[in-house]
């Protein structure tokens, strides 16, 4: 048996992190624990784009064209939806989970799934550090298996 292996080492890699803006506080709260991993995992900050969006549903469109670019490792998604009084908080968060999803497998670009689909803000807040510091972990070892899979490939 033969098993592909990738690790947490991101030095070499280039990351993009789309953040949607509504839900500010929260959005603020993932990046910034998701790009204190990238730098502890060895992510240059010259090598992080960050893109600003407006909201849940803008963040797949933004995402398409960071992987269209062919530049990037792997791509993150950040933001928040929080259950409101309306039907549209399930419309949201579905479409933009399929999105989010739809890219990585139409790119071939691992994206790592940190939209927050939560009941109440202070749910949201309890989940951003581990969030934000678990996509960066997902960002950095998915890039790497996909390269490991194409070297595979390669030597095959």
């Amino acid at each position: 048996m033969r098993e592909i292996k990738s690790g947490l080492n991101g030095a070499e890699l280039r990351i993009a992190i789309v953040r949607g803006r509504f839900n500010e506080a929260i959005g603020a709260g993932l990046l910034a624990a998701c790009l204190e991993r990238l730098t502890a995992l060895g992510v240059a900050p010259g090598r992080v784009t960050v893109v600003s969006v407006p909201g849940a549903l803008e963040i797949a469109l933004a995402l398409q064209q960071l992987a269209a670019t062919g530049h990037y490792d792997a791509l993150i998604a950040l933001g928040a939806v929080v259950r409101g009084d309306t039907y549209h908080f399930e419309v949201v968060s579905n479409e933009s989970a399929a999105g989010i999803t739809q890219v990585q497998l139409d790119a071939g670009v691992p994206v790592a799934n940190g939209v927050l689909t939560t009941d109440t803000e202070e749910q949201a807040m309890a989940r951003v550090v581990q969030k934000g510091s678990d996509c960066a972990e997902v960002a950095v070892e998915m890039a790497n298996l996909i390269r490991e899979i194409r070297n595979e490939k390669r030597t095959a």
